[in-house]
C-alpha cells in the first residue's frame, strides 16, 4: 500500500489563495475514483475536488473556513501500489511521526483505607433580616412599584420568589440574585430560562459575503436614490402577456420588464453601466449590459449575472434569469455565470419593505432595489383612487456618479415602467 497526496489545484485567474469551503469525506472513510472529496472557494466561484483513485481517507490538511496556498497538501489517501513519492517525502516529516505507545502506569495498592464517604450537607437554614420562604397559595407578594416593573421587564413571577426585606418584602438583591440563578423557588409554568452560547465560525460563502459588504462599505461613497413608481399599468400588461404566452415561453415577472428599462436608461447614461478602478482611478464603462441579479440561496447571498440583457427581449431576460438563478440555487453555476456584472437588481419580493439602502456590488457604481408593492390611494386631482405603488431604492457610487445623474437615472426608469409600452419601442 502507498500513499497519495492531493494538493490544492491551481483554478487559474492568477488565484494564490483558496479557502476550504467543507469536507465531503472524514478520516478512515473509504472513497471511489472520482468521489468528491472536498470543496473550495475562491472569490468567484466554488471548486469541487474529486478523488484520482480509490482509496482510504488517513490525512485531512485544513478545517472547514481555512485558508490554503494553491499547491498545499489537502488530503492523503492510502491507496494500492507505491502512492507517489512526494506524498511518501511529507509523511516522513519530523512533526507526523508515529509516537510511541505509552504504557500505562501500574496501579498502586493504597495501604490506607478509603476515606469515609463525606456526610451529606446540612441543610440550609432560612435566611435572616425577615427573609421567608414564598408565601401562600394566594397570598400576593409584598414588592415596590420598581421591582414589580423590573421582574415585569425580566419574566420573573414574584410570587415564587423568597424576599428577604421585612416581613418578607422583596428587594432589588432578591432580584439581583436571581440573575445568577439563586433563590427562586422554581421557573413559572411553561418558561424556562435558557443560558446556552453557541459560537459560529463565519466561512465560505457567508464569509465572502461580509468581507465584499465590507469592503464595499468602507470604499464607497453611497447615496441612495428612493422614488415612488405606479406599476398599474405595467402590472395589467404582465397579467396580459402572461396569459397569451406560449408553451416554451416563461412565465414573466416584474423583473424582466425592470431588466429591459435598465438597459433603455443607461443606454443615454452609459457611466451607471461601468467599473470604476479606484486604485487606478480609472472608470470602465462597458457596452454590453450583464444585470447581475442578487439572489438569497441556501448557501447565502449569490449573483447570478444575464449577460448582455441588451441584446435580449422581455422573454429573452426572462428565460436567461430563470436558468442562471435556478443554477445559482442549486449550487451548480459556472464561474462566469457568477461574476462579471456591470450594473445589479436586488429585490426581496413581498419582503422588500418600503424602503432600503442597497450595498453597491463591487465594483460597480450602480444597484436598483426593488421594494414591495402594494395597493395603496392616489390623488388623481379630483379623488382618492387605488393604485398600485412600489418603491424603488437605488444606491449609486457618489465618486463618480452626481446626485442629479442618479435623480435622471431613476426617474427614466419610472416613466418606462409607469408607461409599459415605451418598453417596447426601439429607436
Amino acid at each position: 500500500m502507498g500513499q497519495h497526496t492531493i494538493k490544492v489545484p491551481d483554478v487559474g485567474e492568477g488565484i494564490a489563495e483558496v479557502e476550504l469551503a467543507e469536507w465531503n469525506v472524514a478520516i478512515d472513510d473509504l472513497v471511489r475514483e472520482d468521489q468528491m472529496l472536498a470543496a473550495i472557494m475562491t472569490e468567484k466561484a466554488t471548486v469541487e475536488i474529486p478523488s484520482p483513485s480509490d482509496g482510504k481517507v488517513v490525512w485531512l490538511g485544513a478545517d472547514p473556513g481555512d485558508k490554503l496556498a494553491v499547491g498545499a497538501p489537502l488530503i492523503r489517501l492510502e491507496v494500492a501500489g507505491e502512492g507517489n513519492t512526494e506524498a511518501a517525502a511529507e509523511l516522513s516529516t519530523p512533526d507526523e511521526a508515529p509516537e510511541a505507545p505509552v504504557e500505562p502506569p501500574e496501579k498502586v495498592k493504597s495501604e490506607e483505607p478509603s476515606p469515609a464517604p463525606m456526610p451529606p450537607p446540612a441543610p440550609m437554614s432560612p435566611p435572616t433580616g425577615g427573609a421567608r420562604l414564598p408565601r401562600a397559595e394566594g397570598e400576593k407578594p409584598m414588592a415596590s412599584p420598581s421591582v414589580r416593573a423590573r421582574a415585569r421587564e425580566a419574566g420573573i413571577d414574584l410570587r415564587r420568589v423568597t424576599g428577604s426585606g421585612p416581613e418578607g418584602r422583596i428587594t432589588h438583591e432578591d432580584l439581583d440574585r436571581l440573575e445568577v440563578g439563586a433563590d427562586i423557588a422554581g421557573p413559572a409554568a411553561g418558561y424556562q430560562r435558557k443560558t446556552s452560547a453557541e459560537q459560529i465560525k463565519v466561512i465560505g460563502l457567508r464569509r465572502r459575503i461580509a468581507e465584499k459588504m465590507e469592503q464595499a462599505t468602507a470604499r464607497v461613497a453611497h447615496i441612495t436614490y428612493v422614488e415612488e413608481i405606479d406599476v398599474s399599468a405595467l402590472e395589467d400588461l404582465r397579467a396580459t402577456l402572461n396569459a397569451a404566452r406560449q408553451e416554451d415561453q416563461p412565465k414573466l415577472t416584474l423583473l424582466p420588464f425592470l431588466m429591459r428599462a435598465v438597459v433603455r436608461a443607461v443606454a443615454e447614461q452609459p457611466r451607471l453601466n461601468a467599473h470604476y478602478d479606484d486604485d487606478a482611478g480609472i472608470i470602465e464603462q462597458s457596452g454590453g449590459v450583464h444585470i447581475g441579479i442578487a439572489a438569497q440561496t441556501d448557501a447565502g447571498l449569490m449573483v447570478p449575472v444575464v449577460r448582455h440583457a441588451e441584446a435580449r427581449d422581455l422573454w429573452g431576460c426572462a428565460g436567461e434569469l430563470n436558468r442562471v438563478s435556478a443554477a445559482a440555487k442549486a449550487g451548480s453555476a459556472a464561474r462566469n455565470e457568477l461574476s462579471g456584472s456591470t450594473i445589479t437588481i436586488t429585490s426581496l419580493g413581498a419582503l422588500g419593505g418600503v424602503m432600503s439602502t442597497p450595498i453597491i456590488n463591487l465594483p460597480e457604481v450602480a444597484i436598483v432595489g426593488v421594494n414591495k408593492m402594494a395597493v395603496r390611494p392616489v390623488w388623481d386631482g379630483s379623488a382618492f383612487i387605488p393604485r398600485k405603488m412600489m418603491n424603488l431604492s437605488s444606491s449609486f457610487d457618489h465618486r463618480v456618479i452626481d446626485g442629479w445623474d442618479a435623480a435622471v437615472f431613476v426617474q427614466k426608469i419610472k416613466t418606462l415602467l409607469e408607461t409599459p409600452a415605451l418598453i417596447f419601442i426601439e429607436r
